[in-house]
This record gives C-alpha cells, structure tokens and sequence, in this order.
C-alpha cells in the first residue's frame, strides 16, 4: 500500500507541474494542448506495444467513437485550462479549475433530479467560499479576474466529463481509453495548430515534449498503476493535492508566492476537493 502511495503522489506532483509547462509555453492554448495530445498518444502508442496491448482489440466502433468523443471534451477542458493559467497564473489558473466538485455536485442535481446532500452542500459553501477568497479583484477588466473565470470554466467542463464517464463506459482497460482519447485531441486541433507548429522553435517543441510523455503519458500511467492497489478514497485525496504541488513548484522555481488569501482560499478549495473525493469513494465502496 505504501509503495502504490508513492507513484500516486509523483502522479498528481506532474499533473500540477503541467501548469507550470502550459504557462510556460511560448504558444496559443490550443496548440500546447495539441502538441500534448501528440506526444502523449505517442508514448502511450509505445507502452501498447510493448507490453499493454493493442488499444482496439475486442472494442466496437460504437465504443471506439464514444471514446473519441471523450477526447473531444478533454481537449476543449485542457484548452480553457491552459488560458486560465496563461492569463491569471499558475495559482488561480490551477485553484480555479480544482472547483469541479462544485459543480459535479450541481449537475447531478440536475440530471437526477434530487437536491444535494448536506454534505454536498458544504462541498459547494467551501468552494465558493474558496473561489471569493482567491478572487484578485471583481473587475472583469483584471487580467487574472479573467484567468480565474476560465479556470472555473475548465472546472465546469471537467464536471461534465465526469459525469459523462458514466455513460461513455467501454470495455477498454483506463490505459487504451487514454490512448483513444489522445488520439482524438491529435486529430481534432490539427487542422487549427498545422500553421502554428510549422514556425514553433525547436526548444518549445522540446518542452511540449516534456508535457506530454512526463505530464500526461507517465502521469496517467503511474495513476492507472496506483489505482490497482490503493482506495479510491484514498487516491481522491491525494489527486486533491495538485493545486498545491503546482503553485509550490511555481513558488519555489519562480518565485510566485501565493498571498495570504490566495492560501486560505486554497485551502477551502483543497480540502472540498479532498472531502468530495472520500465521499464518493466511501459510496463506491458500499
């Protein structure tokens, strides 16, 4: 159990640094989610070869295009991800998205038709608590009001993911799903990154690398790897962390020291985010 902790904490260490990459990058939103798409696919297209088999055997077309649309999504959220950071920082861009529990909570309000739990209401007071903390200012016209707004934009389509997850259910293994839906990130930007990626310096291409193959591929890897011997409980709140691994390495290689507000509003966001994962992961188990 110990030992799955570890790849589970260096897991959710390398999906905050991608904030740090995206923010970063010298290039537009959609081609970094691109050239992530890209390398991530191809690494996973490796660890399929050589060991984890082909990502389209015994899988339908029905269930091949239900994966794809899945990609579809997760490019538009990691798009509004990468301009939340872009323009508020990695602090607000990473803290704004981390309030998706919110709005799971509220969608399924809607979808089932039954008001949320109390506990489900404290999860929404904490993250709107969270969200007013962290707030730079309530002017539009403020870059990082602006970057904050698309992070909880980011939040809300990760939500829908969510929730869609559910439905889109195939029986391919979390590592060939994750191949399928890269390989729709690759093909659906690539007509509107092709002229971006022709004048890209090769030193950006070498950190698109790093996102993809560290950030993503291995990311997504070592997390599939951990969930076999770790609760989901348990993993939920250590995936919570990413906020604070993210604005720690922003802190300690850049120098970008959150504010006081900015701490306590993360802490209500985090730990919403770390209650919301116990929950669902205590319903599982029941």
């Amino acid at each position: 159990m110990t030992r799955a902790v570890i790849p589970l904490h260096l897991a959710a260490l390398l999906f905050g640094a991608s904030a740090l990459f995206g923010e970063r990058i010298a290039a537009s939103s959609t081609m970094i989610v691109f050239g992530r798409g890209i390398f991530a696919w191809s690494a996973l297209t490796l660890i399929c070869i050589f060991g984890a088999g082909t990502p389209w055997r015994n899988l339908t077309p029905a269930e091949a295009g239900k994966l794809l649309l899945a990609g579809a999504m997760l490019a538009v959220h990691w798009i509004t991800f990468f301009m939340a950071v872009k323009l508020g920082g990695v602090a607000i861009g990473t803290l704004g998205f981390a309030c998706f529990p919110a709005f799971v909570a509220l969608l399924e309000w809607a979808v089932k038709r039954e008001r949320p739990a109390l506990g489900e209401w404290a999860v929404i007071g904490l993250v709107s608590l969270g969200l007013m903390l962290v707030t730079p200012t309530f002017d539009v016209r403020d870059g990082a009001t602006v970057g904050l707004l698309w992070g909880v934009v980011s939040g809300m389509i990760y939500a829908v993911i969510t929730l869609s997850n559910r439905y889109l259910a195939s029986r391919a293994s979390p590592l060939h799903a994750s191949w399928w839906q890269f390989l729709a990130i690759a093909l659906m930007l690539a007509p509107f990154s092709f002229g971006e990626a022709l004048h890209l310096p090769a030193a950006q291409w070498g950190w698109l690398a790093c996102l993809g193959v560290l950030c993503t591929a291995l990311a997504y890897t070592l997390f599939i790897h951990a969930l076999q011997a770790v609760k989901a409980s348990q993993a939920a709140v250590v995936i919570a962390l990413e906020p604070v691994y993210a604005i720690a390495l922003a802190w300690l290689l850049f120098g970008h020291a959150p504010t006081l507000k900015m701490w306590l509003g993360g802490a209500c966001i985090v730990g919403a985010v770390a209650w919301s994962g116990l929950r669902r992961g205590q319903r599982r188990a029941h």
